[in-house]
């Protein structure tokens, strides 16, 4: 069976970003600092495409609104004044033009109606073609609990299945109304299952009942974590979806999308070592800055 190399990710940062209100009036959430590992100082955005390059990624799309380009173009994709780029240290030119060289594997693509998460996805269509793709959140970011990168670990898997593989993680009873969760039978125990169904934002008592999965402790499930591999096909289920004007919750969502490219090509779930912080809520941004680095 021929694998089709996944060569390009797409980050969605459309959104508006109004659980950080009233920062994000004058900076993207996308564009939040963070502390890396190194000791840099970088914006949120810079920290995920470096996950993606890092695991051999190519190609890097970034959805955003159309007024918001300029902004993330600049940060990537343009030189410095002369009259900065004197006043920097040489360690920092020299870093620069690394940034030169990220923005060369980016392209800026708009949503210009935000009217939810699968249209977002959406918008990345004629950019992504009849390729697999990586999809990440553009408020998340990864830390690896081995020595593979939290993405690479579901790009592996992807190279063994072939098919969609969901990155997951294990959740408690009390958030999981807030997360999409699965379940399915185990592959390889512990790490590895095939799904059988995909539940955005369940109740308790829905879980309970439907989303157990064999061998796991009571009121512990299977939860996205924050990365995707998915098959172009998923373009046609979001496309059905936008033309019939299908909406969830007002917007039109991507983890419905899921179940659907699920039960048509069948989709792997692996459990990633490691840990996705969510940045996108106060407290959550606030931890991270203290855990991440």
């Amino acid at each position: 069976m021929r694998i089709n190399q996944v060569k390009k990710a797409v980050i969605p940062a459309a959104g508006f970003g109004t659980r950080l209100f009233p920062a994000t009036k004058v900076v993207k959430k996308e564009l939040f600092p963070i502390i890396d590992r190194d000791g840099k100082a970088k914006p949120v955005i810079q920290v995920i495409v470096e996950e993606a390059v890092s695991a051999g990624i190519e190609e890097i799309g970034i959805v955003t609104q159309p007024e918001d380009t300029k902004v993330f173009a600049d940060y990537f994709q343009t030189v410095p004044s002369k009259e900065l780029f004197a006043k920097l240290s040489p360690e920092n030119q020299e870093y620069s033009r690394y940034l030169q060289q990220l923005g060369n594997r980016i392209t800026i693509l708009t949503q210009d109606k935000q009217e939810g998460y699968g249209h977002a996805v959406f918008c990345a269509k004629s950019w992504v073609k009849d390729e697999p793709f990586l999809l990440m959140l553009g408020d998340h970011i990864y830390s690896s609990a081995i020595n593979i990168s939290c993405t690479r670990q579901l790009l592996d898997v992807y190279e063994t299945v072939n098919h969609s593989v969901l990155g997951l993680t294990l959740m408690p009873a009390e958030t999981i109304s807030k997360a999409g969760c699965v379940t399915g039978k185990w592959q390889e125990l512990n790490s590895i299952l095939t799904l059988t169904e995909i539940y955005e934002k369940p109740t308790l008592e829905y879980a309970r009942q439907n989303l157990r999965v064999e061998g796991m402790e009571e009121d512990n499930f299977l939860c996205v974590f924050g990365l995707y591999v998915l098959t172009p096909k998923i373009f046609d289920l979001l496309g059905d979806n936008i033309h019939n004007n299908l909406r969830e919750r007002g917007e039109f969502q991507l983890t419905s999308c899921l179940e659907k490219l699920r039960q048509i090509e069948g989709m792997t779930g692996y459990i990633i070592q490691g840990k996705s912080f969510d940045i996108g809520l106060p407290d959550c941004y606030r931890q991270t800055m203290i855990d991440f680095s």
